[in-house]
């Protein structure tokens, strides 16, 4: 059921409103009524911003989640700076009080970017055919937990203090949790292919600039150490390092936090009980931080592990007639206009080529090879709206399939009439066995 699958999104609302009002202790009240504003306001924008255009609210909320991810870097290195300097307070110092403006809108903003994941995860988001009850209703479920949320934080222990960097890492984790289980929506897997592909790139070039190719002492073993760098996992490592290391960076910004300095207290005993609450005091300090690498970890996991069930139908075969061309009927075996991903397979004598074809939400078919130009050809799948590559997990907009370049499937000549599909076997073929070898050479060598 549609409802069912709202459920993470709609936990993540309600624990990001706890630890809002954590946050901002003396600002409850002020903080619930900007948070409950920002849910509805959420749910409100993606719905308009897709009445335009479908595809519209994914990439503006992936934008927020993304700007608050760099934000996270940022405030974990500066708070990691500070934390190592020499002049400390005389006297534990506590949270400070935020003021108003701050908890308005770090409220706001956060729970805007909540608001808008949830209403991304309701059924045909956007058509015409939504009705009207699905995000009023949703907004009602949102206020309705932040209310519980507020009875929640009561229950928290009042030792247990939010510092705003801690906050913010909590803040963002459970907004890319809460992501991470819509494809369109979830950060890891691409971040994990833009350090692949960043890798690659780095590699290659570096290695074209100092003509390494053409010396005669790189041998195949040499090149095969080289071909690690080109290795998916190159990409996922690459990418957990960036995923945690703001979180890990507050934990040690803690642990290198110098003790408040008691050299001008005469009484021993009362020196002592003064260390004793600041060394507790910083403690607990660890415990968000600590559910924050928690959270972390369990999107990538969602990230590496979607529970969503990709259409990828085994290929057909297809043959050519006398004169090369290959023929695929609109109507048939299959429906090529259902917007279903369909795929073939051609063979002539000891060459073959996989290949799809695809009806995009702008109403055109498109044909493609079931690989791109870039990745080991493990071929496509589809789910919500997108396709994916198998290889390395980026997701491709359907709107976008049939457009050359980056992920995208390798688009194939081909000519449609009344009847279906007419393509040439000729260039088909060249094409696969070009993108196929370029793709090896670009494992196996490096070049």
């Amino acid at each position: 059921m549609p409802a069912l699958k709202l459920i993470p999104q709609l936990l993540a609302w309600t624990a990001l409103a706890v630890v809002l009002l954590r946050g901002f202790p003396g600002r409850r009240y002020l903080t619930a009524g900007a948070a409950g504003a920002g849910f509805a306001a959420g749910v409100a924008g993606v719905l308009v911003l897709s009445r335009s255009n479908p595809a519209l609210p994914y990439g503006a909320v992936r934008s927020l989640l993304g700007g608050s991810f760099l934000l996270l870097w940022g405030i974990a290195v500066a708070v990691l700076y500070r934390s190592t300097g020499s002049s400390r307070p005389a006297l534990p110092a506590g949270v400070p009080a935020a003021r108003p403006w701050s908890a308005l809108a770090v409220s706001f903003l956060f729970a805007l970017t909540a608001g808008a994941v949830c209403a991304c995860r309701l059924p045909a988001a956007g058509a015409d055919a939504l009705p009207v009850a699905a995000p009023l209703l949703l907004v009602l479920a949102g206020l309705a937990l932040g209310a519980a949320a507020l009875a929640c934080d009561r229950l928290v222990p009042a030792s247990l203090r939010v510092g705003f960097p801690a906050l913010w890492a909590a803040l963002v984790a459970l907004l890319l949790f809460s992501s991470s289980f819509m494809i369109r929506l979830d950060l890891f897997s691409p971040l994990s292919m833009k350090v692949m592909k960043g890798t690659h790139d780095f590699v290659h070039q570096f290695m074209e600039s100092i003509l390494i190719p053409d010396h005669l002492f790189m041998r195949p073993t040499i090149w095969g150490y080289i071909g690690l760098l080109f290795n998916k996992e190159v990409g996922f490592w690459g990418g957990m390092v960036i995923w945690f290391t703001p979180v890990l960076l507050l934990l040690l910004a803690n642990r290198f936090e110098q003790l408040p300095k008691v050299s001008h207290i005469r009484q021993g005993a009362q020196r002592r009980k003064l260390l004793a609450a600041a060394m507790q005091a910083r403690n607990l300090r660890l415990v968000l931080p600590a559910l924050t690498l928690a959270v972390f970890a369990a999107a990538a996991y969602q990230s590496q592990f979607p529970t969503v069930e990709y259409w990828d139908p085994k290929p057909l075969p297809v043959s050519a007639n006398a004169a090369g061309e290959i023929f695929i009927p609109k109507k048939g075996e299959v429906d090529l206009e259902d917007g279903k991903l369909h795929k073939y397979l051609f063979k002539q004598g000891d060459r073959e080529a996989r290949f799809f074809v695809l009806m995009t939400p702008a109403g055109k078919l498109t044909v493609d090879l079931d690989a791109c130009a870039i990745c080991k050809p493990d071929g496509y799948g589809q789910a919500e709206g997108t396709v994916i590559c198998y290889y390395c997990k980026t997701l491709i907009p359907l709107e976008t399939v049939g457009m050359p370049g980056g992920c995208n499937p390798v688009p194939v000549p081909f000519t449609v009439k009344e009847d279906g599909v007419h393509l040439d076997a000729t260039p088909l073929l060249n094409g696969w066995s070009q993108t196929v070898q370029a793709t090896g050479r670009t494992k196996e060598g490096g070049k």
